[in-house]
């Protein structure tokens, strides 16, 4: 019988372990696949198409730092002029718990200096994370909702903005194999809406 503990030992030990391998699989295949649904280029070209309240969005998001975890340097511009992109950040997307992802926004120090850098993304191996800064409150927290399909928003007021007036800002984020609906309004402090699109999200379709 004395020997008996031992063994029960050990099988229970190899047996945790492969519980928590699988289940480690299976956290990293879910995190990989949310990551490789944000990245490539978009625009909301159709969308302008059929409903002229919408400007037609250019949307680059590609991966950077890829020893480093999952990092992304993103562009947004006027499709028209894309040589001036009025946003620039680096995303990072993480697991936050066993039913939510986080993808966290940083702000560069001299944007001009990566204008279009999405086509070379090595060229970010030049900085680190201390080079940029973290917008505290503007990460989206997103949830799986079936294959290929994510969903999620920030927090109601957490993101600040001054912006045109605006207090805070407001993101809701669904993301699907094929687009991204993107839905960004900014509010004043009694929470009246100030910018943004006012009927429902720009629709972003991936190109490639």
């Amino acid at each position: 019988m004395k020997n008996l503990f031992p063994i029960l030992i050990v099988l229970f030990s190899i047996y945790g372990c492969k519980n928590e391998t699988k289940a480690e699989a299976k956290e990293d295949a879910e995190l990989k696949e949310l990551f490789a649904l944000m990245q490539g280029s978009f625009n909301s070209e159709i969308q302008a198409q059929v409903d002229s309240s919408y400007y037609n969005i250019s949307l680059h998001m590609y991966p950077i730092w890829e020893e480093k975890g999952n990092f992304l340097y993103v562009e947004q511009a006027m499709n028209s002029r894309q040589s001036k992109p009025y946003r620039q950040r680096i995303y990072e997307v993480t697991r936050q718990s066993d039913t939510t992802f986080s993808s966290a926004v940083y702000k560069l120090d001299v944007d001009s200096l990566w204008i279009g850098k999405w086509k070379t993304p090595k060229a970010f191996d030049s900085i680190s994370l201390k080079d940029i800064a973290l917008k505290e409150g503007c990460e989206v927290i997103l949830k799986r909702i079936s294959s290929n399909h994510f969903m999620g928003k920030t927090g109601d007021d957490t993101c600040s903005s001054t912006m045109n007036g605006a207090s805070f800002a407001r993101s809701e984020v669904e993301i699907l194999e094929d687009k991204i609906i993107s839905w960004d309004r900014g509010f004043d402090a009694n929470g009246e809406y100030v910018w943004g699109a006012e009927k429902s999200g720009y629709i972003f379709n991936k190109l490639d």
